[in-house]
C-alpha cells in the first residue's frame, strides 16, 4: 500500500495540531483514489480525518437545528452498519450532499458490515466539506464498547495493525462529541432511539455530552454510597463504581444525565401505551403512544423520526402517523430479509419514502465501479450547474481570453469556474473530466459545453430557456404543483403559460412568449391540450459522454 511522502509514527502520534482546509475537497479525493483502487486508506489520512473532524464536533450543538423549504429537502437515513454499498446506493439514487442536498444521518454507521470504516471516512469528510448541510446523529453503536461486541474494533485492528490502537482512541473521543438529535423546522425531532416519559429536551441542549463515554459505563454515584451490584442498561452484570471513565468524579454525567441520553440512544415505540423496560435491549425503555403525544405536545413538535430497529420495507410509521422509523441497511440479517429506505422531509408537506434492496448482481461489481456511480452522479450535477450558467461562464472565459484565442490557462479556467459557478473545488483536478487540453496545457474553454446535449424533444429550443430551466427548475416544480391543484400530474396548456408568467414575473427572467409557445407545443407529444411536468423535466435531461462511458457501471438495483 502507498504511504505518504511524510507519515512516521511520531506525525501519525501528533495529528492533533494538523490543518485540514475543510473548504476543499482534497481529503475526500484521496479517499476516493483508494477506494476506487480497493486498498485501504492509509492510517495517516483517517488520523487527519478524524481529529479535524473532532475539532469540527466540538462547536456543534448537542441538536442540530436546520431548516427545509418546498425546494429544499432534507434526507434522512437511518443505520447504515457498515454497508457500504447501501449507502453508495442512497448517493447514487438521491445525489450527493451538498447545500441544496442536505442529509441526517442518523446513527449505527458501524458494526456488523465489513466496511464500517470506509462509511465513517465518507460520512465525516462529507461532514468537514458541508458542515451545515450534513448532520451526523450519534447512534447506540457509536460506542467503542459496543464496538468491541459487534465488530469494528476487531475491522480496525485488522485493517491498521500498526496504528489502529490510536485510530480508535481517537474514535472513542469522537464519538463523543457527536450530536445526539437533529430538530427540523422546530417540528422534526430526529434522535436515534427515542424517547421517554421523563424526556427532557431542554436538559438534553445543555447536558455535556462529550461525557458520556459509553453505555457500559454508567456513572459513579456522586454521594460516595458503597455501590451495590446490579444489572447495568445492557444486561450486564457489574458494580457501578468499578466503572469509570478516565476523569474524575466531577467529570462524570449525573445518573439523571445518564439515562436521558440512554432513552435518546436505546428506546423503542410500541402500541401499549404508557412507558416501561426494554427488556429485549436491557436499556432505553419502551414507549407508547400516549408518551409520544405528551412529549412533542410539551415541545410543540409534530413528529419523531427514529432508527435502530431493522423493518422489513425500511421504514414503519405507528403511533397515530407521529412515530417513523427509518432503517437503511438493506438486506440486514441476510439476503432479502428486509429492504432499506430513507426519507425526505421539506416544510409543509408530508414526508416520502424511498426504498431500495441491493442485488447479488450488484454486490458482485467491483467496488470501483460503484464508486464510478458516485462519481458520475458527481459530474452529472455539475454539468447541469454549467447548462445553467452557460452565458455567464462564456462571457467570463472570454473576458480572462484577452487575445481571443479561444484557449486560457488551467489557472483561468479554474478561476472563472468557481468566480461563476461559487463552487469551491478542485477544478483544476476536474478539468479533465471537464474539458479539452491542448499539448501544451492551455484549455479550450468551448470544450466545457461540447460533450453536452439536452434529450428530445427541446433540443432546438434557445439556449437562454435551457439556462433558465435548469438555474430554477426546483422553483418550477413548485410553481407547477401549485397550479396543478387535483395533483394529477398533468396541466393544460394555458395553465402551462401562466405558470411561466407567474414564474418570470417573480423572478425577474425574461422569457420570449414565442419561446413559450414553441416549447409548450414541442411538449405536448400527444397533442392532448395537456402538459406532463414530469416529462417536462426529463426532456431537459443532461447527457453527456461519461454517461455513455460508464452506463454499465451506474446500473442500480
Amino acid at each position: 500500500m502507498p504511504s505518504p511522502s511524510s507519515s512516521p509514527s511520531n506525525t501519525l502520534m501528533n495529528k492533533a495540531n494538523c490543518s485540514y482546509p475543510t473548504s476543499s475537497p482534497s481529503c475526500w479525493k484521496t479517499i476516493h483514489v483508494y477506494l476506487r483502487k480497493i486498498q485501504i486508506l492509509h492510517a495517516y489520512y483517517v488520523l487527519e480525518v478524524l481529529f479535524e473532524t473532532k475539532k469540527l464536533l466540538q462547536r456543534m450543538p448537542n441538536f442540530t437545528h436546520t431548516k427545509t423549504s418546498p425546494s429544499k429537502e432534507i434526507t434522512i437515513c437511518g443505520d447504515l452498519h457498515g454497508k457500504l454499498d447501501d449507502l453508495f446506493l442512497i448517493y447514487s439514487k438521491n445525489g450527493l450532499p451538498s447545500v441544496s442536498n442536505p442529509y441526517v444521518f442518523n446513527g449505527d454507521f458501524v458494526d456488523r458490515g465489513k466496511n464500517s470504516m470506509e462509511i465513517l471516512m465518507i460520512l465525516f469528510v462529507s461532514f468537514l466539506v458541508y458542515p451545515n448541510d450534513l448532520h451526523l446523529n450519534r447512534g447506540n453503536h457509536e460506542d467503542f464498547m459496543m464496538n468491541k461486541r459487534y465488530g469494528f474494533t476487531k475491522e480496525v485492528l485488522n485493517k491498521y495493525k500498526l496504528h489502529g490502537k490510536k485510530i480508535l482512541q481517537i474514535l472513542e473521543d469522537v464519538y463523543t462529541w457527536l450530536p445526539i438529535g437533529t430538530i427540523i423546522d422546530n417540528e422534526i425531532l430526529v434522535v436515534h432511539g427515542g424517547i421517554s416519559e421523563s424526556t427532557d429536551l431542554n436538559l438534553l441542549h445543555r447536558i455535556e455530552r462529550n461525557k458520556f463515554k459509553s453505555v457500559l459505563m454508567p456513572p459513579v454515584p456522586i454521594d460516595g454510597d458503597r455501590a451495590t451490584e446490579k444489572e447495568n442498561k445492557v444486561g450486564t452484570t457489574s458494580t457501578a463504581r468499578g466503572i469509570r471513565t478516565n476523569g474524575s468524579l466531577s467529570e462524570q454525567l449525573t445518573k439523571h444525565e445518564w439515562d436521558q441520553v440512554i432513552d435518546i440512544l436505546w428506546s423503542d415505540p410500541r402500541g401499549k401505551r404508557g412507558c416501561y423496560p426494554n427488556t429485549s435491549r436491557g436499556g432505553g425503555c419502551y414507549f407508547g403512544p400516549d408518551i409520544t403525544s405528551r412529549i412533542l405536545n410539551k415541545y410543540r413538535l409534530k413528529m419523531l423520526i427514529r432508527s435502530h430497529e431493522c423493518k422489513p420495507e425500511g421504514y414503519e410509521i405507528c403511533h397515530d402517523g407521529k412515530v417513523i422509523t427509518v432503517f437503511s441497511a438493506s438486506n440486514y440479517y441476510e439476503e432479502g430479509s428486509n429492504r432499506g429506505a430513507y426519507i425526505r422531509v421539506s416544510s409543509g408537506t408530508p414526508p416520502r419514502f424511498f426504498q431500495y434492496q441491493m442485488t447479488s448482481a450488484t454486490c458482485l461489481r467491483p467496488l470501483y465501479q460503484r464508486v464510478n456511480a458516485v462519481e458520475s452522479s458527481a459530474i452529472r450535477m455539475l454539468k447541469e450547474r454549467m447548462i445553467s450558467r452557460k452565458t455567464d461562464l462564456i462571457r467570463a472565459f472570454q473576458l480572462q481570453d484577452c487575445s481571443k484565442s479561444g484557449k486560457l490557462s488551467v489557472g483561468q479556467w479554474a478561476f472563472s469556474m468557481e468566480n461563476v459557478l461559487g463552487l469551491s473545488l478542485p477544478w483544476r483536478s476536474l478539468s479533465s473530466r471537464l474539458v479539452t487540453t491542448d499539448k501544451d496545457g492551455n484549455i479550450d474553454y468551448m470544450s466545457s459545453f461540447q460533450d453536452i446535449h439536452i434529450q428530445k424533444p427541446v433540443k432546438e429550443v434557445q439556449p437562454t430557456l435551457i439556462e433558465t430551466v435548469y438555474r430554477y427548475r426546483s422553483d418550477l416544480q413548485i410553481i407547477f404543483n401549485v397550479i396543478d391543484s387535483d395533483h394529477s400530474g398533468l396541466i393544460s396548456m394555458e395553465e402551462f403559460r401562466s405558470m411561466w408568467k407567474l414564474f418570470t414575473s417573480y423572478y425577474s427572467v425574461c422569457i420570449d412568449d414565442s419561446q413559450l409557445d414553441e416549447l409548450a407545443e414541442r411538449m405536448d407529444l400527444n397533442k392532448d391540450g395537456s402538459i406532463d411536468f414530469n416529462e417536462f423535466l426529463k426532456a431537459f435531461y443532461v447527457v453527456h459522454k461519461f454517461d455513455k462511458l460508464n452506463k454499465s457501471d451506474t446500473t442500480v438495483a
